[in-house]
């Protein structure tokens, strides 16, 4: 089971910049808003994400562990993502920790610098570290709806 944190404040204070910039309109890297509808509210709640591709599959991974967004998009199964003004519904599905693994060993070296820099493992680690971290890191597999 992944562990429940928050991310770290200095990263909070920037999804408020990079949401807002994102919301006008802006290209931010990799990053794309994701909305999904609260697990106990219902309401719907936006956060910046980072989708990353691999071997052509758009993954979401959580750099943080269990945040909120991981909950409410495990629950929920599909969420808004924009990007730009853009705005399309995906599916999520959860991959296993095996999977994940394999996932991560594979994107993280391509992932950007202040995605890697969350993961204790270095791209070139053998796949047993990958497993380790991915208890920790919940990694989704996203399909256009």
């Amino acid at each position: 089971m992944a562990k429940s944190s928050q991310g770290p404040r200095l990263v909070r204070l920037g999804n408020v910049i990079v949401t807002a910039m994102v919301r006008a309109g802006f290209k931010v890297g990799l990053i794309h808003l994701l909305t999904v509808r609260g697990r106990k509210s219902g309401q719907p709640h936006t956060t910046p994400v980072a989708v990353v591709e691999s071997d052509g599959q758009r993954l979401l991974v959580s750099p943080y562990g269990e945040v909120d967004w991981v909950k409410n998009l495990r629950k929920a199964g599909e969420a808004a993502l924009t990007r730009g003004r853009r705005t399309e519904r995906v599916s999520a599905f959860e991959v296993s920790p095996q999977e994940a693994a394999l996932i991560l060993k594979r994107a993280l070296p391509g992932a950007p610098s202040f995605l890697r820099s969350a993961f204790d493992v270095a791209p070139g680690s053998p796949l047993e570290d990958f497993e380790r971290t991915a208890l920790s890191h919940p990694v989704f597999l996203l399909a256009t709806k």
